[in-house]
């Protein structure tokens, strides 16, 4: 009876201490070394969300447009935009164009990019109605600021976020004009709703007329606000034409071009205790990746958030387009971002 109580006491105390290892080796993967404060560990920290495709549609050649119902989708704002975790685990971002008075309710427009990088392929391919989708809450860089005036411009597709707008504008009584370019009419989705503005839209399809004509934003009053989304190239020419800079507002489609020539750079990788260097011709991500090829990463363009990494010493020369000020202070993606002078340490 002896031996069975200390063999039951012996393999109880084993027990209470495996599991205490293992808690500690959670709490920091190189364990017997302190844990640092929790990372950013290679996700975005915002919650999930799911979201049932109640709705399937193609309001123009090649746009594919989908309706999400949740009681649990947050509220948001014209210009505001979702991550979209689709079927094979690609995160994609897409503007929200529907009606934030209706709740519980998300709208999204996708063009069909053939030479893209897949996901817009996957979600015209595999996005149907009756599935669930997770998304990750609304963020928007792209916030429509009080004016008494604006003037919208869009290319294609980046009427998504410029939609949404219009009628804020409008309810708002803002006096405000869209110019709204295309390749054709055919690929150019709402064009029925904004017919019912009547002259405040001008549409342009290039097989028609070639491209806009930008001449006249050179005119644009003191006080009007300029909200461009498209193409880059349309967006450097709509910032030319804009007598004030700072009255311009932007929402890309790729990553912000550099300020510079890029540069190499030192790496701390300070809870792995390894230091790289990161060459002028690729990315922090790559570095990374080839230490420590488990980190994950998804849209490589900064956009996701997927490769957001606490940054613990040196400072960063921000290329993305999704980190908020607030994160920007002490973290970075590692995709598009870069160090601004010779060397950063991460949490990783």
């Amino acid at each position: 009876m002896r031996r069975a109580l200390a063999v039951t006491a012996v393999a109880g105390a084993a027990w209470l201490t495996r599991r205490t290892l293992n808690r500690r080796i959670a709490a920091s993967p190189l364990w017997p070394l302190p844990a640092l404060e929790t990372p950013v560990s290679g996700h975005s920290p915002r919650r999930r969300l799911r979201a049932l495709i109640v709705s399937r549609t193609e309001p123009a050649q090649g746009v594919l447009q989908l309706t999400l119902e949740s009681p649990d989708l947050p509220a948001w704002t014209p210009g505001a935009h979702v991550d979209v975790t689709l079927p094979s685990g690609l995160v994609r971002q897409y503007s929200l164009c529907g009606d934030p008075a209706d709740a519980g309710r998300y709208t999204i427009a996708i063009r069909l990019i053939e030479d893209g990088r897949g996901g817009s392929r996957e979600a015209h391919a595999r996005l149907v109605e009756g599935a669930e989708l997770e998304l990750r809450p609304p963020r928007n860089r792209f916030e429509l600021v009080p004016a008494p005036s604006y003037a919208f411009v869009a290319g294609g597709i980046g009427i998504t976020p410029i939609l949404p707008m219009l009628r804020a504008a409008a309810a708002a009584g803002a006096d405000w004009t869209l110019l709204y370019g295309g390749r054709s009419r055919a690929s150019m989705p709402f064009l029925a709703e904004l017919a019912a503005y009547g002259d405040r839209v001008t549409v342009l399809a290039q097989d028609e007329a070639g491209l806009p004509d930008l001449a006249p934003l050179a005119g644009t009053a003191q006080g009007t606000l300029v909200y461009c989304c498209g193409p880059d190239a349309l967006m450097r020419a709509v910032t030319a034409a804009v007598p004030d800079p700072a009255a311009v507002r932007l929402e890309r489609f790729a990553p912000s071009e550099a300020t510079g020539p890029a540069r190499a750079f030192t790496v701390e990788l300070r809870r792995s205790g390894r230091v790289l260097e990161v060459g002028a011709d690729e990315s922090t991500l790559a570095a990374v990746r080839r230490e420590l090829p488990d980190t994950p990463y998804s849209c490589g363009q900064g956009f996701c958030g997927t490769c957001q990494h606490r940054v613990l010493a040196g400072e960063v020369e921000h290329r993305d387009e999704l980190l908020t000020d607030q994160e920007r202070a002490d973290s970075m993606l590692l995709c598009v971002s870069r160090a601004k002078e010779d060397r950063l340490v991460l949490d990783l």
